[in-house]
């Protein structure tokens, strides 16, 4: 097994939902981002009551996962949904609250793994990047069809891409009279237009690219904005929602979400808040936290990991 095919942070994230689910009679858990099922088959290992709901968009993920963790039985129930579904996943397993919810966003190590996904700039692949594959949009349609100035935006927006004007233009004078099929063409043209100085620092020069096709491809970030507010309204009352996030545009969302969720809405000089404008969670993170370095050197992808954690405090 390979360093990255372990679970970020995953003895952290075992703890973090420990208050709740040793506290549950029949704790309920949704994975909302299921992948190989690690941080799932840990949970499930060290809570014997544990039910896990283990959700993913991708199909094959389900299939591996679901061969993982058979072993457990019932224990384990598993949708094929995207995570802004999750109040219908929820309702159609029959609950209308749970215990916690787990966000690792971001691409699966499976999905590094398979080439044929087009996720992985370090090798030849179709520009595919798809995480569920009866989804219509390709990374080869975006780079065909999208004009400069939206392929500009969006490696500017989704990858903070320094030289995405100059890139987008390349895009579209290239595909001209070759358009874009494979990975290894984009990457060609990503080193040409990143000048030398600036490939020296911040790894591979096509890692930002390719990070600005995948969220745009798979509406990532808009998926998100939904899903977390959703998945923190279906918590019962001492709940908790765990996200490992990867870039800085991820934790934003999240840091967003968490200090208005755990934010009385009463003024400042009120002498006594009412109920109604108190705070229904609370952040049980001090900012994001990292990994330490130990598991940075064992598993080389938590090193961008920030991890944030909240708890329902109140009902509705």
């Amino acid at each position: 097994m390979t360093a990255r095919h372990v679970p970020v942070m995953l003895d952290r994230v075992v703890s973090e939902f420990a208050p709740v689910v040793e506290r549950v009679d029949h704790p309920v858990v949704i994975d909302a981002t299921l992948g190989l099922g690690g941080h799932t088959e840990a949970m499930l290992t060290r809570f014997p009551t544990l039910t896990v709901i283990g959700v993913d968009r991708d199909r094959e993920a389900l299939r591996r996962a679901g061969e993982r963790l058979a072993p457990f039985g019932d224990r384990v129930e598993l949708a094929h949904a995207v995570y802004d579904e999750l109040p219908d996943v929820v309702a159609d397993s029959g609950r209308t609250t749970i215990d916690g919810v787990l966000f690792d966003l971001g691409v699966s190590s499976m999905q590094l793994d398979l080439a044929e996904r087009g996720f992985a700039y370090a090798q030849d692949a179709p520009l595919d990047m798809r995480m569920n594959d009866e989804d219509e949009l390709t990374a080869a349609d975006v780079l065909n069809t999208y004009d400069e100035g939206d392929l500009a935006r969006i490696l500017r927006e989704y990858g903070e891409e320094k030289f995405a004007r100059r890139i987008a233009k390349e895009i579209v004078t290239e595909r001209q009279t070759k358009p874009f099929e494979r990975s290894d063409q984009l990457v060609d043209l990503i080193r040409r237009c990143i000048p030398i100085p600036a490939r020296r620092t911040g790894g591979n020069p096509a890692k930002r690219t390719f990070q600005a096709l995948r969220i745009e491809v798979n509406d990532e970030l808009a998926v998100y904005r939904r899903a977390l507010p959703s998945a923190m309204d279906l918590l019962a009352v001492g709940g908790r929602v765990v996200v490992l996030s990867y870039h800085s545009l991820e934790d934003r969302i999240t840091k967003r979400v968490i200090t208005r969720a755990t934010t009385s809405t009463a003024p400042r000089d009120l002498p006594v808040v009412p109920e109604s404008m108190q705070a229904r969670f609370r952040s049980l993170t001090r900012g994001a936290e990292m990994a330490g370095e130990d598991e940075i050197t064992d598993n080389p992808r938590a090193r961008s990991v920030r991890m944030r954690a909240v708890e329902r405090i109140a009902a509705p």
